[in-house]
C-alpha cells in the first residue's frame, strides 16, 4: 500500500473513531441526563371510576377484577420491579455519579389506571431522596435502639422515617430488620434489635405502628434465619422445627398478626435445603396460611430469586428490584408444560394488588411537604433516643465528669472526630450534618470556657502526652462502615469461591463479617498506653454489637457503649458524659466472657447449623459466667427493687400472669430503669431455657422516690413446640417468675406461680 493510500485510510479510520466517540458521548450523556432526571410518578389512584369502586368495596374484589382484564403480560409486569437493562442504568448512574439511591417504579399499569409503587430502606432515615432533597434525619443504628429498651420512642422513630420517606415521595418502607443476633460477628448486626425474641417482636411491632401510620407500607425483613452476611447469597441454614419455631419465628409472628405489615421481604440464604425466596413451607403453609398473612412478599433486592418457577410454587409475590428469574419466557413456558398455572399468577398479582390499593386509595402527599424533613423536634428525638441508647458498662466513680471550669479535656482516637453513623449498604441514610464525639464534647466544653484538645491517636507518644497532662480523656475507639456491615460485593461467584475456601478471595469488598471481636490493634494499643497515665479516663466505644474487651477491660476505670448514635451523637454523648442525662441503655445482648462461649459462626460457609441455644439461654442452660449479661447497664443513680407479688398464684392456659414490683431510686440523680420479667421453666419435662424474657417496662423515677410497676403475660406465651404433634403446648406445673433490671441472677428477685 502506497504512503497515500496509508495516509488516507488512517484518515478514515480517525474519523471512524471520532464518529464513534461523538456518538459515545452523546449516548452516554443522553443515558446519564435521563436516568439521573428519571421520571417521577404519582403513586395514587387519579382514575375516578377506580377510586369509587374501592370506597365501596373490598380491595381484593377490586383486585380480582383488574386482574382479570389483564393479559399474561400484564400479569407478569406486576410481579417485578424495573426492567433489568433500563433499571440497572438508572440504580448504577445515580448510585455511582449522583450518590444517591433512586426511586425504583414497580407495578404500573396506565390502561388500567394501576399507580406504581416505590421502596425506600429506612433503618435508620430515609434511603432514597426527592431530587430536591439532599438529607434527612438520621438516626442511631437499630441496636442502638434496642439498648434504650423504649418501644414507644422507636413507634416515634419511625413516624418521623415514615413522614420522610413521603416526602421524598415513596410509599414502602423496606424496615425494619428483624433478623435475631445469634453471633456479634454478624456484619448487619446493627441493623437489628438483639438477640432475644420477645424484645425483637416488642420493637418490631412499634416500628412497623409507626411506619404504617403515614400511609408507608411497612416490610420486616430479612424472612429468615438471616445473620451471616460474607456467605449470605449461598449459605444453608440448617435448623430443627423446634428451634425454628420457638427462637427464630416468635418475633415475626408476632408482628405480622400485631403489627399487620403490608409486606414482607424474603432472606437471600436457604433454609433447609430451599432458597427463602422459593421456600413454600415458610411462604406460604407458614406465613400465608397458618398465620394468614394477608399482605404480598418481595424478594431482597438482586440474588433474591433463582428460579421463577420455585419463586410462584413458593408464593413469592415481588421480584425486585429488577426482573431477572420472574421472564415472561419462563412463565410461560412453565405454563405450558404444566409446571405451574395462571390461576396461581392471578393469586400472586391480586394478593399484591389487594394491599397496594388500599394505600394509592387517598392523595394525601400535600401533608408531607419537603418542609417535614429535619424538622426542630425531630432532631431533639434523634438526641433523645441516642442518649437512651447509651449502655454504661463500667463506671469505678468516675463518670459523669464533674462540670467544672478551667479543665483541660482530651477527646482521642481515630474515629472522634469522622462522619460515622454506620454501615454504608441499603440500611444507610444522608444525614443533614454528623455531630461527632468531638463536636459535641468541643461544643458542652466551650460553653464552660474549657479547652478541648483532640488528638487522632496515630502518634501514640503525643496522645500520651496529651492524655497524661489533661484533666479529663475520652477516648473514642471502635469501628465504620468499613469494618462491618452489609457485605457489599458485586460477585456471587466470589462469595461462593470464599465460602468454600473458608477465607475470602477478593480485597474489593468492604463491610460484612467481623472474624475477630476484638478493637483494631491500634485502638488496643491506645487503651493500653493511655490507662496507666491518667484515671479520669472514659472509654466510648462505637460500633453495632458486642466486642472482646478481655484484654484490656481490668485496665480502664469506664467503659460506655455509644453505638453508631446518628447526627446527633456527639451532643448525646456530652451530656451523658456531663451527667445533664443519667445512662438508662440496656444490654440488648449477652457479651461472653471467652468468645469461644458463643455459638458457632463462620462468615465464609455454605451451610451452617442453628441451635435451639445462643445468648442469654446458652449461657444460662450451660451455666457460662457473661463478661455483661443480657439486659445489663448502670446508672449514675442505685435502684432497689422489692415487694415482688404475684396477682393470682394459680392460673388457667386462658388466663394472664400479672405481678407487681416495687422500684426506688436511692439516689440523688432523676433517672430510668427498665423492669425485666423472666419466666423460668425448672421444672419442665422437656429441654427449656432457665429463663425467657416475657415483659418489660421503662420508667423514669426521681431521687428518693418509689414506683410500682406492673408486669404481664398470657399464658399462651409460655407454650414450647411439640414437633411430634406439630402444636404449642402449655405446661401445667410451678413456674418461676423473675424480676430486675437485668437477666443477671443478682439483680433478681424470684417467686412462683402454678398453672393448673
Amino acid at each position: 500500500m502506497s504512503k497515500s493510500n496509508l495516509k488516507k485510510w488512517i484518515k478514515r479510520i480517525l474519523k471512524f473513531l471520532g464518529i464513534f466517540l461523538l456518538l459515545l458521548c452523546i449516548v452516554s450523556g443522553y443515558l446519564y441526563y435521563k436516568n439521573s432526571n428519571y421520571d417521577m410518578y404519582s403513586l395514587y389512584i387519579t382514575d375516578t371510576n377506580l377510586k369509587t369502586k374501592i370506597t365501596s368495596s373490598d380491595t381484593k374484589e377490586i383486585a380480582k377484577e383488574l386482574v382479570s382484564q389483564m393479559t399474561l403480560e400484564e400479569k407478569i409486569q406486576q410481579m417485578y420491579g424495573e426492567s433489568y437493562g433500563g433499571g440497572m442504568t438508572k440504580f448504577v448512574i445515580n448510585a455511582v455519579l449522583k450518590e444517591r439511591f433512586p426511586h425504583v417504579y414497580v407495578g404500573k399499569n396506565d390502561r388500567l389506571g394501576i399507580p406504581p409503587w416505590v421502596l425506600s430502606d429506612g433503618p435508620r432515615g430515609a434511603r432514597v431522596l426527592d431530587k430536591e432533597i439532599d438529607a434527612v434525619t438520621t438516626f442511631p443504628v437499630g441496636m442502638a435502639r434496642g439498648a434504650t429498651w423504649n418501644p414507644a420512642l422507636e413507634y416515634e422513630v419511625n413516624k418521623v422515617i415514615s413522614s420522610e420517606m413521603r416526602a421524598n415521595r415513596v410509599n414502602y418502607g423496606a424496615t425494619p430488620c428483624i433478623n435475631i443476633l445469634r453471633h456479634p460477628g454478624w456484619g448487619r448486626a446493627q441493623e437489628t434489635y438483639g438477640e432475644d425474641p420477645w424484645l425483637m417482636g416488642e420493637f418490631g411491632v412499634a416500628a412497623v405502628k409507626g411506619l404504617e401510620k403515614n400511609n408507608i407500607m411497612a416490610c420486616p425483613k430479612h424472612f429468615v434465619l438471616n445473620s451471616i452476611d460474607n456467605s449470605r447469597w449461598i449459605v444453608d441454614v440448617k435448623v430443627d422445627e423446634r428451634t425454628l419455631r420457638e427462637v427464630y419465628l416468635p418475633h415475626w409472628k408476632k408482628i405480622i398478626q400485631e403489627g399487620k405489615p403490608a409486606s414482607i421481604m424474603s432472606a437471600y440464604n436457604s433454609v433447609n435445603g430451599d432458597f427463602c425466596a422459593e421456600n413454600k413451607y415458610l411462604l406460604t403453609d407458614i406465613l400465608k396460611n397458618e398465620w394468614e398473612f394477608d399482605g404480598f412478599i418481595t424478594t431482597d433486592w438482586v440474588f433474591g430469586l433463582y428460579d421463577g418457577v420455585k419463586g410462584i410454587q413458593a408464593g413469592l409475590n415481588v421480584e425486585m428490584p429488577f426482573q431477572q428469574a420472574y421472564t415472561s419466557d419462563v412463565i410461560e413456558t412453565a405454563i405450558t408444560n404444566g409446571e405451574i398455572t395462571e390461576k396461581q399468577i392471578d393469586q400472586l398479582v391480586i394478593e399484591s394488588l389487594a394491599t397496594r390499593l388500599k394505600y394509592a386509595l387517598v392523595n394525601d402527599q400535600d401533608k408531607y411537604p419537603h418542609s417535614v424533613i429535619g424538622k426542630a423536634s425531630s432532631i431533639d428525638l434523634a438526641r433523645s433516643v441516642a442518649e437512651e441508647s447509651m449502655v454504661l458498662l463500667k463506671n469505678e466513680n468516675v463518670l459523669p465528669f464533674k462540670k467544672e471550669r478551667g479543665k483541660k479535656i482530651a477527646v482521642i482516637g481515630r474515629i472522634a472526630d469522622i462522619e460515622n453513623t454506620g454501615d454504608r449498604g441499603s440500611s444507610n441514610a444522608t444525614p443533614m450534618y454528623v455531630e461527632t464525639p468531638y463536636e459535641g464534647i468541643k461544643k458542652y466544653q466551650e460553653a464552660l470556657g474549657n479547652e478541648v484538645i483532640f488528638n487522632d491517636g496515630s502518634d501514640i507518644e503525643t496522645a500520651k502526652q496529651i492524655a497524661s497532662e489533661a484533666d479529663e480523656v475520652i477516648l473514642i475507639v471502635g469501628f465504620t462502615h468499613e469494618d462491618e456491615g452489609e457485605y457489599i460485593i458485586f460477585s456471587r461467584d466470589k462469595m461462593l469461591e470464599a465460602a468454600e475456601n473458608g477465607k475470602p478471595t477478593d480485597n474489593t469488598s468492604f463491610g460484612g463479617d467481623r472474624v475477630d471481636l476484638r478493637l483494631l490493634h491500634s485502638d488496643e494499643n491506645l487503651i493500653k498506653t493511655i490507662a496507666p497515665v491518667n484515671k479520669q479516663l472514659a472509654i466510648v466505644y462505637i460500633g453495632g454489637s458486642a466486642i472482646d474487651m478481655s484484654s484490656w477491660e481490668d485496665q480502664v476505670p469506664t467503659i460506655l457503649f455509644s453505638w453508631y448514635s446518628g447526627m446527633e451523637g456527639g451532643s448525646a454523648l456530652a451530656n451523658i458524659l456531663y451527667g445533664d442525662v443519667s445512662p438508662s441503655g440496656k444490654l440488648p445482648f449477652s457479651i461472653a466472657k471467652n468468645v469461644k462461649d458463643y455459638p458457632y459462626f463462620t462468615p465464609y460457609t455454605k451451610e451452617i447449623t442453628y441451635d435451639y441455644y445462643h445468648g442469654y439461654t446458652l449461657f444460662d442452660k450451660a451455666h457460662i459466667e457473661t463478661a455483661y449479661p443480657f439486659g445489663y447497664g448502670l446508672s449514675y443513680t442505685q435502684f432497689k427493687y422489692d415487694s415482688l407479688q404475684v396477682k393470682q398464684s394459680s392460673l388457667s392456659i386462658d388466663d394472664s400472669l400479672s405481678i407487681t414490683v416495687q422500684i426506688r431510686n436511692e439516689g440523688t440523680i432523676p433517672s430510668k430503669d427498665v423492669a425485666q420479667m423472666y419466666i423460668g421453666f425448672k421444672n419442665s419435662k422437656v429441654d427449656r431455657p432457665v429463663k425467657l424474657l416475657r415483659d418489660f417496662k421503662k420508667i423514669s423515677i426521681l431521687p428518693k422516690e418509689t414506683k410500682g410497676v406492673e408486669l404481664q403475660i398470657p399464658i399462651k406465651d409460655l407454650a414450647w413446640y411439640n414437633p411430634e404433634t406439630k402444636s404449642w403446648e402449655i405446661e401445667h406445673m410451678e413456674y418461676e417468675v423473675y424480676v430486675g433490671n437485668s437477666s443477671k441472677k443478682e439483680d433478681l428477685l424470684m417467686t412462683t406461680f402454678q398453672v393448673e
